[in-house]
């Protein structure tokens, strides 16, 4: 009695399938989650003004300043007290150094520029502050 045949010798392939299946299935739960991981940017009532750029250089650290308190840097919720390490980690992958303060019209201005002098003390060339368009 053979227990090893010559010809064709031991089956060492792996099965894929079961593989490919668990690779897609986590694909497919990936993409259901996603939508539901990716935070919004806050809403931010901006002051008007007559005068202004219209375009938006995708160079521009942008900081928002809401109503309530609430801080982001490029849509990602943060801190107050942490705005300084942020800002330190954006603008040093930054190339142009540019911060743009984004504010509601009801924030103080002392909450502005705290935010201008933490992003000029960390190296910023060119730091602005955010408005909208008057309507005609």
């Amino acid at each position: 009695m053979r227990i090893h045949n010559i010809k064709r010798g031991i089956i060492a392939d792996i099965n894929m399938i079961p593989l490919i299946d668990v690779s897609l299935i986590l694909l497919i739960i990936f993409m259901v989650i996603t939508p539901f991981l990716v935070q919004s940017q806050i809403q931010v009532n901006l002051p008007k003004s007559a005068e202004g750029s219209k375009g938006a250089d995708e160079n521009i650290i942008t900081v928002q300043l809401a109503a309530d308190g609430v801080v982001t840097v490029e849509g990602k919720l943060i801190k107050s007290g942490r705005l300084e390490r942020e800002l330190t980690l954006r603008l040093s992958k930054s190339y142009k150094k540019t911060v743009l303060v984004q504010a509601d019209r009801t924030v103080s201005i002392d909450r502005v520029v705290t935010a201008l002098d933490i992003a000029k003390k960390l190296g910023a060339s060119k730091v602005g502050i955010g408005v909208s368009p008057l309507d005609k």
